[in-house]
């Protein structure tokens, strides 16, 4: 008994020894949640002019949840310094590495904790050890990734190197909408996932029909304005970094070569063919429908794709909204029609892989943050189901949870074709952005590039002279950018530029109705 009575004093005697441990763990705990600290979250680009909207989408929420935390934005290039600065302020301010500005918020003696990126810029700052790795949190908070859309984290995952940098609660994705009536009447089987763009346009050749007010186009770029651009062709056959302009040393063209020739005649084509709605046309079909004096305000006047003309074309998230919202209101619009559409995934490049998904909100930890237990909080929060619910109610975005991504208001489309493609990483290397960065006026050889390939698709060049044109100017040009990079050197272009305004002019006004000779 003594024995037994004496084990029972140690284990008494231990207690009261842990009583006051524990007590003291609970109070340092307890203080350290009700401590006022604050979150330093650094961003890009910004001004306290949008921080308003930043907190809206981002914070509001978390300071409720956490009363005790104070939200800071730091700007890695305020715009509000570029307001005020001088003409030569401006111009140093052009010549920085945005990138460059956000690594300095990120170090020093006051670093920003959260570094909201896109997946090019997680990517670089990952590569050179500057981000925290996120997988030990998400491990130890048995946060579960199993409803992530896979290619989503997939991505993530190969910017990392296999690990995890960053975290976003949406994604931005395109995918090709079409008019299912127009293909019903035409006998004529719709678009599918998985097609290339040659079998997209050989699609949109078999759609094209009628004239005048009777028209019907088979495929275009944007709902509005019709027309066709440099970019709109480039984007259907490779990556924009295989498509160069000029070399890594910005000292010679690279442009009148087989494959811009590729790039450019297809689309430039279905263009002269008129299978691709000029922006004369859209004016031209708008003018019509008001015409015969039964004009009614209609919000959607001018968008071809809403207005039964084109049987295809691309868009964003934001659009199924338009839809919808159009569908329900039909109406109270004069002569309009429901509309019966529907949604495939973009096409496939020539080069494989596709386009159309976009990562442009991730949340990073920064490798010096002092706070990163809240950094990861708050990244937590941002990405949490409930969150997502109301991430769901987005305009123009997906939610990267798969429970959260289905359709909206009861409508019938296939929300797959909107997740059914990978996310887009391309982007200028490091070399080329320090080359434009170093040289602005580069810029002016992408702006000749578009003078010459509106005179190609309006058929007065061939593509092949107009390739030749841009490679030949172009080289000029880039000699006289490296002896001026930053200088005004608007000049060089004003022929074109005056050329071009002209044409459109003439073209609009034509489509008008008014009696004016287009120079073809």
């Amino acid at each position: 008994m003594n024995k037994l009575n004496k084990s029972w004093g140690y284990v008494l005697a231990s207690l009261l020894v842990a009583v006051p441990v524990l007590a003291a763990c609970t109070d340092s705990t307890e203080s350290q949640d009700k401590e006022r600290r604050t979150l330093r979250i650094g961003m890009l680009y910004g001004s306290k002019e949008s921080e308003s909207y930043y907190r809206q989408q981002m914070t509001d929420m978390f300071e409720v949840e956490h009363g005790n935390i104070d939200i800071e934005f730091v700007y890695g290039t305020d715009y509000s310094d570029m307001q005020f600065a001088t003409e030569e302020e401006r111009k140093k301010q052009q010549q920085q590495d945005p990138q460059e500005n956000l690594r300095a918020v990120m170090s020093g003696d006051n670093p920003v904790d959260v570094v909201m990126t896109d997946i090019g810029s997680m990517k670089k700052l990952a590569s050179d050890n500057l981000l925290k790795p996120l997988d030990d949190y998400i491990k130890q908070d048995k946060m579960d990734l199993s409803d992530f859309l896979p290619a989503v984290i997939d991505t993530i995952k190969a910017q990392g190197e296999g690990r995890i940098y960053g975290l976003s609660p949406t994604f931005s994705s395109n995918a090709i909408f079409y008019n299912k009536k127009l293909f019903a009447n035409a006998k004529v089987e719709p678009p599918r996932d998985g097609m290339t763009w040659n079998e997209l346009f050989a699609l949109a050749q078999s759609m094209k029909s009628g004239k005048d007010k009777d028209a019907v186009y088979g495929f275009a770029f944007n709902n509005y304005g019709g027309g066709l651009s440099m970019y709109d062709a480039q984007s259907t056959v490779a990556s924009f970094s295989q498509m160069r302009m000029f070399d890594t040393t910005g000292e010679k063209m690279t442009v009148h070569t087989k494959t811009w020739a590729d790039a450019w005649s297809k689309p430039i084509q279905l263009y002269k063919d008129k299978v691709i709605p000029h922006a004369e046309d859209m004016q031209q079909s708008a003018s019509m429908a008001s015409s015969d004096g039964s004009y009614a305000y209609n919000p959607y006047q001018g968008n071809g794709f809403i207005g039964g003309k084109i049987a295809m074309v691309v868009g964003g998230y934001y659009m199924v909204n338009e839809l919808i919202n159009f569908n329900k209101n039909v109406s109270k619009m004069k002569n309009a029609q429901a509309l019966e559409w529907d949604v495939v995934s973009m096409p496939q490049l020539d080069s494989g892989g596709s386009n159309g998904v976009y990562l442009g909100n991730l949340a990073s930890i920064n490798a010096k943050s002092v706070n990163p237990d809240d950094a990861w909080a708050f990244i937590k929060h941002m990405n949490s189901e409930e969150v997502a619910k109301f991430k769901a109610r987005s305009q123009g975005e997906l939610s990267v949870r798969q429970k959260f991504i289905q359709p909206k208001d009861g409508a019938n489309y296939r929300i797959e074709a909107f997740t059914n493609v990978k996310v887009n990483t391309d982007e200028l290397g490091d070399a080329d952005q320090a080359l434009y960065r170093e040289r602005p006026n580069l810029n002016l050889i992408s702006e000749l590039g578009g003078y010459l390939f509106q005179e190609a698709a309006e058929g007065k060049k061939t593509v092949d002279e107009a390739l030749a044109e841009w490679d030949s100017k172009g080289n000029e040009l880039l000699q006289k950018i490296k002896l001026n990079p930053t200088g005004d050197l608007s000049s060089e272009l004003q022929t074109y530029r005056d050329a071009a305004q002209s044409g459109m002019k003439n073209r609009l006004r034509a489509a008008a109705g008014e009696a004016v000779a287009i120079e073809e």
